[in-house]
């Protein structure tokens, strides 16, 4: 996990600027031919050894890393601003259900209940970050909310002009309804996979979805204030959750 970890985590800073290069494209395709070199055992540093390691224990998928970096991809050279119902959904897939679906595998689960468990949470815990960090994607220049409901709710596909607009709060609301179907849906897959790998994904649930009621509670015509979720309470729920 410490290995998948530092993969997501290279790709993301390139994408996000936090890593200085001249190309970030060039920077992310690099990416993909070093992954299409370790899955042939051809490995140069040690992040690539221990990569190469949990590919050959846990039969991780090439199309799972290839997924983080389309997913990068696609925030860069140009970041992603209003996007269609159909973009966001392949956005979500491949930043966070890919490596749902590496995760799964690790944990000990290669079922196809357990890809649902990736698929749904994946797209939870994504949806979640998006609609706490609205404000924070905006000083981005980023702008994750649907064309189509901004449309709908007369919200400007501007991410500054987005952040007060009047019908931002509505908005928000019927992505936060949908969030929480992602997360019915993901317990109810992790209820047809064995309880012990599931673990790990039952905690990061339980953890989640206090953040999406915190969220709804507060609303979002004020999206810049801060989220005030119990700490200790979302820890114990974790950990209640994670030693069922």
């Amino acid at each position: 996990m410490f290995a998948i970890y530092a993969f997501c985590r290279e790709v993301d800073d390139i994408a996000d600027g936090d890593t200085k290069v001249e190309n970030p494209v060039e920077e992310l395709e690099a990416w993909r031919a070093r992954v299409a070199h370790i899955f042939q055992n051809e490995t140069q540093n040690a992040l690539d050894r221990v990569l190469a390691a949990a590919i050959q224990e846990f039969d991780l998928q090439q199309k799972d890393f290839d997924a983080v970096i389309d997913g990068m991809l696609m925030d860069v050279p140009d970041p992603i601003i209003a996007p269609d119902e159909a973009a966001l959904d392949l956005y979500c897939d491949r930043v966070a259900s890919a490596v749902g679906r590496l995760s799964v595998r690790v944990f000990g689960e290669t079922s196809e209940e357990a890809d649902q468990v990736a698929h749904h949470l994946g797209r939870a815990l994504q949806m979640t970050n998006i609609l706490r960090d609205i404000k924070e994607d905006a000083d981005r220049g980023r702008l994750y909310l649907p064309k189509e409901l901004l449309t709908r709710f007369k919200v400007p596909a501007d991410p500054q002009e987005a952040l007060y607009a009047p019908g931002l709060d509505g908005l928000a609301r019927v992505l936060a309804k949908r969030t929480h179907d992602h997360y019915r849906l993901a317990w109810a897959a992790m209820k047809k996979c064995g309880k012990k790998p599931m673990r790990p994904a039952a905690m990061m649930a339980a953890s989640y979805q206090p953040i999406l009621h915190a969220l709804e509670k507060r609303g979002w015509t004020q999206p810049e204030k801060p989220v005030r979720v119990n700490k200790a309470l979302r820890l114990a729920r974790s950990l209640i959750v994670g030693f069922r």
